[in-house]
């Protein structure tokens, strides 16, 4: 009953939210209270609330103050030689720009933590996909996939939950997966090249204005990459930044859009370098963890506010004009948690990877490596990445051990789904990436899951060929 409940509920939330009949926010709490209620666990509901609310505040914190870090740092111009640089290897051609966003988001997840890559990320390229009045999905959908590879370093997460759950080292899973994850990570940068050769015949010949922005209507369209008939044709030469958009982004957009301008009040050009140095030590120490990342990005928030803004109107200013990206992300995350708790408090998380277990035919034990693959792409979809590591791929390495499976090809094969696992719902750095964005969760969604899967295959392909799985 349980394995029912939890499936209909994830369909249900999917189905919500892809149609536009409920905002992401709403149905993360609702959906999941109702089938909390549907299961008889009711009265339980506000434990299992708290306790996934508990476990997701951390990241919530991270993500406010990371949000203010990166905020003053694009206000301050940390960013601009970067987006400049990019202006000039892009020469206003989508292709380009497509095949940069997704370079850039691969060398950026390095740091092995998702929110900052995306925060990176559009901070630098959102000004030139307004521009050129480019698909924001796209930008979205590259980005993710390209952090879902890279997020298989042992300092990203999974790997290291794989090697502490299978008790190996996490050494000996990776590098032996490093050509099956070069050969994804090649697709993914084939990827960009194909779409953005199809927004280059959707949007034609496109120029840059010199420096000062146009005015631009938001640009999500979700059938970019399909061709030009996605979207409206061919426009033929024009200057970028008045294309048609299906809705008004309104006067928001102005704050990314004037990072660019090099005439903004708000920058502070004498302290580019102690903020390029103050940035570089902030990484650092979350690569080393010398310190929990929500204290980092705490102290790091405060310290640059202070030496950038030492005038409190300024630092209220500067607060004031990223508040509603913190709000929209902490809210999602904390809605977020009310849909993890209710899934592992009701035992559903369980019993649905029980059930998938099971049904692995017996004829397939000696491939449970293909099997737990394939598995890893619903499976960390679905549930977190804590749920998936520690509590079924034990049981399918147990299994695959019965057939002569080593727990080393189990743990390499568990990694296949990360390009997929990184545009879930239930990974917060993706409300970061779709709320700078400004791109609808569901209009990310119905783009990003078939290419992501694709890419998933490739390298599960690749890994079956190069012998490490």
């Amino acid at each position: 009953m349980l394995t029912i409940l939890g499936f209909a509920m994830i369909a249900t939330f999917l189905v919500l939210i892809m149609t536009k009949k409920m905002s992401p926010i709403a149905a993360l709490v609702l959906i999941p209270a109702l089938f909390c209620v549907a299961a008889g666990k009711g009265a339980h509901l506000g434990d299992y609330v708290i306790d996934g609310v508990t476990g997701l505040a951390p990241t919530a914190a991270m993500l406010m103050f990371a949000i203010v870090y990166f905020g003053v740092m694009i206000d301050v111009g940390l960013f601009d030689p970067v987006v400049r640089g990019i202006l000039r290897f892009c020469r206003a051609d989508p292709m380009r720009v497509v095949v940069g966003t997704a370079a850039l988001a691969a060398i950026v997840s390095l740091d092995g933590d998702g929110s900052t890559t995306f925060m990176i990320t559009v901070s630098a390229m959102y000004p030139l996909y307004k521009r050129l009045g480019m698909s924001l999905v796209v930008m979205t959908g590259v980005a993710a996939m390209a952090n879902g590879v890279m997020n298989t370093v042992p300092w990203g997460g999974p790997t290291a939950r794989a090697a502490t759950a299978l008790k190996l080292d996490a050494a000996d899973i990776f590098v032996p997966m490093i050509p099956a994850l070069l050969v994804g990570l090649l697709g993914v940068l084939g990827l960009a090249y194909v779409l953005g050769l199809r927004e280059r015949r959707r949007l034609g010949a496109l120029r840059i204005a010199d420096e000062e922005p146009a005015e631009t209507k938001e640009t999500v369209l979700v059938g970019a990459g399909a061709g030009a008939g996605a979207g409206g044709g061919r426009l033929g030469k024009r200057p970028v930044g008045g294309g048609a958009g299906e809705a008004d982004a309104g006067d928001d957009d102005g704050d990314l859009l004037k990072g660019l301008d090099p005439n903004r009040p708000t920058l502070r050009p004498r302290l580019y370098w102690f903020n390029a140095l103050l940035t570089g030590i902030l990484i650092t120490a979350m690569i080393l963890e010398l310190l929990p990342i929500p204290v980092l990005f705490l102290l790091g928030a405060a310290l640059a506010l202070s030496v950038n803004y030492p005038r409190l109107p300024d630092q209220k200013a500067r607060i004031a004009a990223h508040a509603d990206n913190v709000l929209n992300v902490s809210g999602m995350v904390f809605a977020a948690a009310v849909f993890t708790g209710v899934l592992q408090g009701t035992g559903m998380v369980d019993s649905m990877a029980g059930r998938l277990v099971d049904t692995v035919p017996e004829g397939l034990g000696p491939h449970m490596a293909l099997v737990t693959g394939v598995l890893s792409l619903p499976l960390t979809y679905f549930m977190s990445n804590d749920g998936f590591y520690f509590g079924v791929l034990p049981v399918l390495a147990e299994a695959g051990a019965a057939h002569g499976v080593t727990p080393l090809e189990m743990a390499r094969a568990s990694l296949v789904g990360q390009p997929l696992h990184m545009s879930s719902p239930l990974v917060p750095a993706v409300y970061v990436l779709v709320g700078m964005a400004r791109v609808e969760f569901g209009d990310h969604t119905r783009f990003v899951v078939k290419w992501a899967a694709l890419t998933c295959l490739l390298i599960l392909a690749a890994g079956i060929l190069f012998g490490t799985i």
